[in-house]
């Protein structure tokens, strides 16, 4: 077993832009569940509207690839209003069952053959971030850095790009947190009777924190574009929004440090663990007693089925998280 191979693969996923892109979703998710209690499952429909601003902004509309980050907070804006108007007053998993429904409509509007002049259909958009790459200081070819953190080019300014994000976001959530309008939002998770009795519109704070949450998720939505140089609709399946909300649950519901820590201790967990099997596979099947346990075309299903058992441990034996407090937890309904 090459465990060089496995150690450093593990370590790159830990700074690499799939931890990036979950850390900034994660703390979009992190207002909308961990501050304020509602229980979103359509965070990759948010993604998404960044994602396709900035996709549609290049490749129809003839104009400069920045004003995607409008354009997708118009989105943002227009999907928010269309979920929160007539849902917003339900609670917990009633919530949650809409919001997933939601993510997966847009999915499919985006990929349904009607559309496809407008999203590209299942093929998605591609060739739009020419001008992103232009920007970039650095020697695209080259490689940057040393083992296990070498990069080329390209791949080394996406990365600090991200993290710099990641930053920003982190700073504003913090800051937001603990301005009277967080307090707010806190207070509705707590209970929101009790907050609307006080004079506080309850419906327009969780209006607010919809879009504020959405629009930091837009920003994930878009690195992955840009990281990707495409745009493809299956990449904002429901599956997403899960692992996601493993990440953030991983790491601590209503703690910004959370959402960063669980999203890079996800990527770990789950190359660490995909390396292993693979390791263990790559000269057949691994059979224990002559019965075949699992073999290498399984790698994947498997790996995906930890990830949901751990979060079913973490529900049960840990769910604050690691940074987390359990009075903070918003899994009661209330």
């Amino acid at each position: 077993m090459d465990w060089v191979k496995i150690i450093e693969n593990t370590i790159r996923a830990s700074i690499g832009v799939d931890a990036i892109y979950f850390a900034i979703a994660a703390l979009g998710l992190n207002i909308h569940f961990g501050y304020t209690g509602m229980l979103n499952f359509g965070q990759a429909a948010f993604m998404a509207c960044g994602s396709y601003g900035l996709g549609m902004t290049a490749q129809y509309f003839g104009i400069g690839l920045w004003w995607g980050i409008p354009l997708g907070i118009v989105f943002v804006i227009i999907l928010a209003l269309l979920v929160g108007i007539p849902t917003l007053r339900l609670r917990a998993d009633y919530l949650a069952i809409v919001t997933i429904a939601t993510a997966e409509i847009v999915r499919l509007f985006v990929r349904s053959v009607k559309f496809n002049k407008v999203f590209g259909g299942t093929e998605g958009i591609s060739n739009f971030s020419r001008q992103y790459r232009e920007l970039s200081p650095l020697n695209p070819g080259k490689t940057y850095g040393f083992r296990p953190f070498s990069y080329t080019g390209y791949s080394l300014y996406t990365i600090v790009i991200g993290w710099v994000l990641v930053g920003v976001f982190s700073l504003f959530t913090w800051q937001l947190m603990r301005s009277p309008w967080g307090r707010v939002i806190k207070g509705i998770r707590e209970d929101e009777d009790a907050v609307r009795s006080l004079g506080k519109n309850v419906y327009a704070y969780k209006m607010q924190a919809l879009v504020i949450g959405g629009v930091i998720g837009m920003f994930a939505g878009m690195l992955l574009a840009l990281d990707r140089g495409s745009v493809q609709p299956d990449n904002y399946s429901r599956m997403v929004t899960f692992y996601i909300l493993t990440a953030l649950v991983l790491g601590g519901l209503a703690k910004v440090a959370g959402s960063v820590v669980g999203a890079m201790l996800f990527w770990v967990l789950f190359v660490f663990s995909d390396n292993i099997m693979r390791e263990l596979t790559r000269n057949g099947p691994l059979q224990i007693g002559g019965t075949t346990i699992i073999e290498s075309n399984q790698v994947g299903a498997v790996n995906y089925m930890f990830v949901g058992i751990g979060l079913m441990l973490l529900i049960v034996f840990r769910p604050q998280g690691l940074f987390g407090n359990r009075q903070e937890m918003a899994l009661d309904g209330r």
